[in-house]
């Protein structure tokens, strides 16, 4: 069972995500906070599997409440949905910390799909979100593979599979490894790059052109 806390500042919101995700199997809604703070308090007595956070709220906004929870709690996942999707709040939440950014005009079957995909190790960005963030990043600066000039040719491939929103189980079998192989990789990723997990390192490999949307560049 995904054990879920609920955090957005209108009630409307927060119930309706309730009914729908208590309709899901093997999702339950152990609680609901209306503020970054009374998030950050609720995890630690709730203990969640993931988050669902709101950005734009009262007080200690998401983005402040995902770097606490992860600074504290650094193994519960959080997934932000929220209606806004300016350009800097997307950078910043991926920063903080967040697993993945959903927009709330997205189904209910979306939502639900993305939760389990992120309790599972997935990065989930949503399409309209990614494109803004792809399009920043390439009026930004031009791709700069050089950060990753420490990886070797596997661990670049595995990186490439992360920024794909693949598993360690689903990139063990594209490569014919032994998940614990993969496993070990990533952990060298992580340090080599000095970032603090796969989401960090797959906005990484976006930011400076590993990969690009709408190619199949992932054999490295």
């Amino acid at each position: 069972m995904i054990r879920v806390l609920v955090v957005d500042d209108q009630v409307v919101v927060t119930e309706g995500l309730r009914v729908i995700l208590n309709l899901a199997p093997a999702i339950e809604v152990v609680g609901v906070a209306y503020d970054g703070a009374q998030a950050v308090e609720l995890v630690g007595k709730l203990k969640p599997d993931l988050v669902l956070m709101d950005l734009k709220m009262p007080g200690m906004n998401g983005i402040r409440a995902t770097r606490a929870i992860r600074e504290q709690y650094p193994d519960t996942h959080i997934l932000v949905l929220t209606t806004y999707s300016a350009d800097e709040w997307v950078f910043d939440a991926i920063r903080a910390g967040a697993s993945g950014y959903l927009l709330k005009d997205s189904g209910g079957d979306d939502i639900i799909a993305a939760i389990k995909g992120t309790v599972e190790g997935r990065t989930h960005i949503d399409p309209a979100v990614a494109d803004k963030l792809l399009a920043l990043a390439r009026q930004q600066i031009r791709p700069d593979t050089s950060i990753f000039a420490e990886l070797s040719q596997r661990e670049l491939a595995i990186l490439r599979y992360i920024a794909r929103g693949l598993t360690n189980t689903d990139i063990a079998d594209r490569l014919a490894l032994a998940e614990g192989t993969v496993r070990n990789n990533v952990s060298a990723i992580l340090n080599k790059l000095g970032v603090a997990d796969r989401t960090q390192a797959a906005a990484l490999a976006w930011h400076h052109g590993l990969v690009q949307r709408g190619t199949d560049d992932l054999q490295g």
